[in-house]
């Protein structure tokens, strides 16, 4: 054995170790004190402290020249303007008045690059680390987060997608259990997860008996069947979760009027404050989605309009999240698929420019206080400390103790890792 094991490579010998240890000693645990020290040695830092994401998504690409990376007093700059945060030297724009107050706990990575400038592809390689392809979908990090590390609440799914039924991050190739539950309206509750008050809990116990009868012999002939396995596991999960306490967390009315208007009183920053609600509860990864951000005519109306629900909410998750003693466990991710154009067109809106744009980072390790990378005086391309999308969601990644090196093998047999090739920016960490 010894022999055997001084051939394996150390990621090979870390992973045999692991998983052996599960097998046959029943060791649920080691893979995740593994996941903190072994494969977190391969990169010289502190140990990571986020266990949950909430993940901020600016759906049509945010224009960085009108939030975070402005070009004062330039002809690209436009209507928008700049105001000090509480960081000596660090400014923000004028839309953000409230965040500009909480740049202290923010990372501002201003030097985000991606090549694909269309919506759909845009949001799918920000989502995946993967190109669109006809052949396969690719998993978002929420989905690999629960794969690698699992779910810390047998009761409620661990990923759930706010505001969007098509925010771009799903399970991909990775087994149904790891699909994100999608909430429409989030100060609906979670729909259809009560009995109906029509229906007794006997004759409800009595309608599951008799679908597990009309189901058995499918199942008992299919049971080898994966696709089988998952929605006989999607029901079982549906049905514990109507019976769980749990549900109690969707509950955003059972929060202090006066937080909820803290928050907004719009879709996002409710939005958000279910996401904290969540996220308490031991959900791993909640993404809220606002949109509108495509600001091909008239960019700065528009952006004034939509950084305002941002700000609202966003300062007041932060906050919040500090004031429970969360912040440090919960990363907070704002990102977008690209950014917008230095010429302002003729419509006075910004176009499509996957070449520089700005995204951000809080909570879960970060330090904040900064900026990271720089653009241009235009802001049409990095000039320094460029970070693609790959790095981006690789550093998410490595806050959270997923292995980034790790090979996952398809149905198909082809192998993908988390983030790709992206290397995890640790220059953004305390």
């Amino acid at each position: 054995m010894k022999t055997f094991l001084t051939k394996l490579s150390d990621m090979d010998r870390r992973d045999f170790l692991a998983y052996s240890a599960k097998a046959f000693l029943g060791v649920g645990l080691m893979p995740s004190v593994i996941r903190n020290t072994a494969f977190a040695a391969d990169l010289p830092l502190s140990r990571p402290t986020a266990k949950n994401v909430i993940y901020l998504y600016m759906a049509g690409g945010m224009s960085h020249l009108d939030t975070f990376d402005l070009k004062q007093g330039t002809e690209f700059q436009g209507a928008t303007r700049s105001i000090k945060t509480n960081v000596p030297g660090v400014r923000m724009s004028g839309y953000l008045p409230k965040l500009a107050q909480q740049m202290d706990k923010l990372a501002v990575i201003n030097s985000m690059f991606s090549n694909q400038g269309a919506h759909e592809e845009g949001r799918y390689f920000m989502h995946s680390s993967y190109t669109k392809r006809g052949t396969i979908q690719h998993p978002g990090i929420g989905s690999w987060l629960v794969k690698f590390d699992g779910n810390r609440n047998p009761n409620l799914p661990g990923v759930v997608h706010i505001g969007s039924p098509n925010p771009g991050g799903s399970n991909g190739f990775l087994e149904q259990r790891y699909a994100p539950l999608v909430v429409g309206n989030p100060e609906a509750g979670l729909q259809n997860s009560a009995r109906r008050s029509s229906m007794s809990e006997e004759e409800f116990q009595d309608m599951v008996s008799l679908t597990n009868a009309f189901d058995a012999e499918f199942h008992g002939r299919y049971k080898q069947q994966k696709k089988v396995d998952a929605y006989s596991e999607m029901y079982d999960d549906a049905l514990k979760l109507m019976r769980s306490r749990d549900l109690v967390a969707f509950e955003i009315d059972k929060e202090p009027k006066s937080l909820r208007d803290s928050y907004g009183a719009n879709p996002f920053g409710q939005g958000c404050l279910l996401a904290r609600r969540l996220v308490e509860h031991d959900v791993r990864f909640v993404e809220v989605t606002l949109g509108n951000w495509d600001t091909h005519t008239n960019n700065f109306e528009r952006v004034e309009e939509n950084a305002a629900i941002l700000d609202s909410a966003m300062a007041t998750l932060l906050a919040d999240l500090e004031v429970r003693g969360m912040l440090e466990e919960t990363m907070v991710v704002l990102a977008t698929e690209f950014g917008r154009t230095p010429k302002i067109n003729e419509n006075d809106g910004r176009d499509h420019s996957p070449t520089a744009f700005s995204c951000v980072l809080a909570g879960g390790g970060i330090r904040g206080g900064q900026l990271y990378g720089k653009t241009d005086t235009s802001g049409k391309n990095v000039v320094e400390n460029r970070v693609n999308v790959p790095d981006f969601n690789a550093t998410i990644a490595y806050a959270l103790g997923i292995p980034t090196e790790k090979t996952v093998y398809s149905p198909t047999g082809r192998p993908f890792r988390v983030a790709d090739k992206g290397r995890p920016v640790l220059d953004l960490f305390a």
